[in-house]
């Protein structure tokens, strides 16, 4: 018989590929459209438009915060950075997908940047904490950044420096964000897409460190 904590620490180590779950060929169906602004977001990025992927914690919180930032245009969750292809939330909360559950976020670079988005992300969760977001454990809820191209990937990377020094100025811990290229990307289940817009009392577990991150 497993032990609870034994159950918990499964669930905070991201398996291998090998032993991952197998998943499934057939996408989840969704509407694609945005329940706050009806955009659609799953198309084609415009000449004007940058994308990153972000995780900090449960993506229900996170979601709201990013949609509710300048110059974001839309905004969905899904599943990245693990190996079980097409995955369902319950898979991924098993922790046996190697998923973060993540927010992928469409911004208009002539509104903002992604220096901007990424100063929002730092001053929202605390990147402290590994395989969890507060009281939420497991690898699904890790913090990371994914993005689509070198430059975006070095513009992360120095974030997370910046972010580092004013951390340990401030008497707070290393940050252990997982900073990658996006390999794959599948979307939530449609209850999850816009969560706390449809659900404006459900949980949020959003909480920063209080600390400042320098753009």
């Amino acid at each position: 018989m497993v032990s609870k904590l034994e159950a918990i620490l499964k669930k905070a180590t991201i398996p291998s590929e090998e032993t991952a779950l197998p998943g499934r060929d057939t996408a989840i169906q969704i509407s694609g459209v945005h329940a706050v602004n009806n955009e659609s977001f799953v198309r084609r990025l415009k000449s004007n438009e940058s994308e990153v992927y972000l995780g900090m914690g449960c993506f229900w919180g996170a979601e709201r915060k990013l949609w509710n930032t300048n110059g974001v245009i839309t905004t969905s969750v899904g599943y990245a950075g693990g190996y079980t292809p097409n995955a369902s939330y319950e898979e991924v909360c098993s922790g046996q997908t190697g998923h973060s559950e993540v927010v992928h976020v469409i911004f208009d670079t002539k509104l903002t940047s992604l220096e901007s988005i990424l100063k929002v992300f730092w001053e929202s969760h605390d990147p402290t904490q590994g395989m969890r977001q507060g009281n939420d454990i497991g690898n699904q809820y890790r913090s990371v950044i994914y993005t689509n191209n070198e430059a975006d990937l070095l513009t992360a990377q120095e974030s997370k420096e910046h972010y580092q020094k004013a951390l340990l100025s401030a008497g707070g811990g290393m940050i252990t964000t997982e900073i990658e290229p996006i390999s794959a990307y599948y979307y939530a289940e449609e209850y999850h897409q816009q969560y706390l817009h449809k659900n404006p009392n459900g949980y949020c577990g959003l909480k920063g460190t209080g600390v400042v991150c320098p753009i």
